[in-house]
């Protein structure tokens, strides 16, 4: 039944189909009404899938994977190879491998850092830990020398009256490597893999390194064959990348750059055609790698206009007549 105006409630709970109709109903206008809140939490069990920090565009994004209609068994089998397959997961493993593998090498580091044995198990204990753990891969990415970093974040102030050791480390160490060592000229490109993941390196077993470099390898793959996906099929956000130079160094630059923007696309889902980066990001994690999207966004359109706007190859001189006698 079409309406001139139409309103419907979204929950949690909408399919993406009852969504689409409720929003198509209206032959002038239709608006929705999502429903964030939540039973009062002294009188309902909390469950371990409620998330505390729901907002109106993350329950919109779950109705639209919500889809109420089963699959074929072929769509299943690709919908589960492309899930599995994809950079979000992929990077995820790459995170909890990379975790496990330099588990002994940040020990050794928190060791010669100036803490005390005692401090130095709170840190390994702590559920702050891991976030401390993602930081050290961050400032090795970047190029810091955590061997002579370390120490001195420690020595900064007292830690004695911290609640949570590993949780002040983390701050202090997050905003002493913002941004990659040395500067003008000496500074180094930071170490991601496609442009994303800060590379996990130094000593770790080797059944670790393989299992690294193996993951490594799928996200450079995935993302190579998003990008061309993409490319192909002529999706509306590829039109910001602009067209690639014919330059090889040149072309190369700007898959790299395209292809960390492809990245990005995929670990966080973004089907938006309209923009290449999708909505503003919520998550601390999804911002920092939003700000390395937007960079290579820039690259990839500046290598686009050098090569469009280079001075062509001059004729050569015709040769001057020789003087007469």
């Amino acid at each position: 039944m079409t309406t001139a105006t139409a309103h419907a409630v979204a929950t949690a709970t909408t399919t993406r189909e009852n969504f689409y109709v409720s929003m198509t109903r209206g032959a002038h206008s239709n608006h929705a009404y999502v429903a964030v809140d939540r039973e009062d939490a002294e009188h309902a069990v909390p469950h371990p899938g409620d998330n505390p920090n729901v907002t109106a565009r993350s329950i919109l994004y779950g109705v639209l994977q919500h889809i109420a209609a089963e699959l074929s068994a072929h769509e299943t089998i690709t919908a589960e190879q492309d899930r599995w397959g994809s950079i979000a997961q992929l990077a995820a493993e790459y995170d909890t491998i990379a975790h496990a593998a330099q588990h002994d090498r940040w020990a050794t580091l928190l060791q010669a850092s100036g803490l005390t044995g005692e401090q130095i198990e709170d840190v390994l204990a702590s559920d702050a830990y891991g976030a401390l753990s993602a930081e050290l891969r961050h400032a090795e990415a970047n190029h810091h020398d955590l061997d002579a970093l370390l120490p001195r974040l420690v020595a900064a102030r007292s830690l004695d009256d911290a609640d949570d050791i590993a949780s002040v480390l983390h701050a202090r160490v997050a905003r002493a490597t913002a941004r990659p060592a040395g500067s003008g000229r000496t500074r180094k490109p930071p170490r991601l893999i496609v442009g994303l993941i800060p590379h996990a390196g130094g000593q770790m077993a080797d059944d670790m390194r393989q299992a690294l470099n193996e993951r490594r390898e799928l996200i450079e793959a995935r993302a190579d064959a998003v990008l061309r996906g993409s490319l192909t099929d002529e999706e509306p956000w590829t039109a910001d990348l602009g067209t690639a130079p014919g330059g090889e160094k040149q072309q190369a630059a700007w898959w790299r750059a395209a292809r960390t923007v492809a990245a990005y696309r995929d670990r966080y889902g973004i089907t938006d055609d309209r923009t290449p980066l999708g909505p503003t990001p919520e998550s601390t994690s999804q911002k920092i790698d939003a700000i390395r999207a937007r960079a290579a966004l820039n690259r990839a359109q500046a290598i686009a206009h050098e090569g469009a706007t280079a001075d062509p190859v001059r004729p050569a001189a015709a040769p001057r007549p020789a003087p007469s006698l």
